[in-house]
């Protein structure tokens, strides 16, 4: 009896030591995204002031086609690794499963109309609105910094830079 309650013990100790190690993991890639996105956004000048909006717009393409070129192989999972995909399942399930779960994962999906390609390394569509993403949610997920944010599009998670409304990371099929 002593020796089955050891193992479970030392088997739930192997599991957060491991949800840590990928949470820490994320984190340094995330800061690293961070860090790439300083300088990037350092290369480029301020938009214009002059009052037109199209300048902000092509402040963002300039931002996201100099980020592409930063990452000319980005992909999924270069962020959030297969640990972490699973680590934010679980964290996800939990909310979508607690008491106010259904209403949560209804007020995200209201936002979602049609089925947009999405691509990590590629803008993110201009007709595709934002989704918010529900404070239950965010205080379960791993904080992020100002430069990438997190999205839902349908049953997708994405991380958004939304300084060049560009896709960083995409992970699929997060609702339970």
């Amino acid at each position: 009896m002593l020796v089955a309650a050891a193992v479970t013990g030392a088997q739930e100790e192997a599991k957060v030591n491991a949800d840590a190690a990928a949470i820490a993991d994320f984190n340094k890639r995330v800061e690293a995204y961070a860090a790439l996105h300083k300088k990037v956004e350092s290369m480029l000048q301020e938009p214009s002031q002059d009052g037109r909006p199209e300048a902000v717009v092509e402040h963002q393409r300039e931002f996201a086609k100099l980020m592409q070129k930063e990452r000319p192989n980005a992909k999924a999972g270069d962020l959030v690794t297969k640990p972490m995909r699973n680590i934010m399942r679980r964290l996800l399930a939990s909310v979508f499963r607690g008491p106010d779960g259904r209403e949560i994962k209804r007020s995200i999906l209201d936002t979602f109309t049609g089925n947009p390609i999405l691509q990590v390394n590629s803008t993110y569509p201009d007709n595709v609105p934002y989704s918010t993403v529900p404070l239950p949610i965010l205080q379960g997920l791993p904080p992020l910094p100002d430069a990438i944010q997190y999205r839902f599009v349908g049953p997708r998670l994405i991380l958004l830079d939304p300084h060049g409304r560009l896709v960083v990371d995409i992970v699929e099929k997060v609702f339970p």
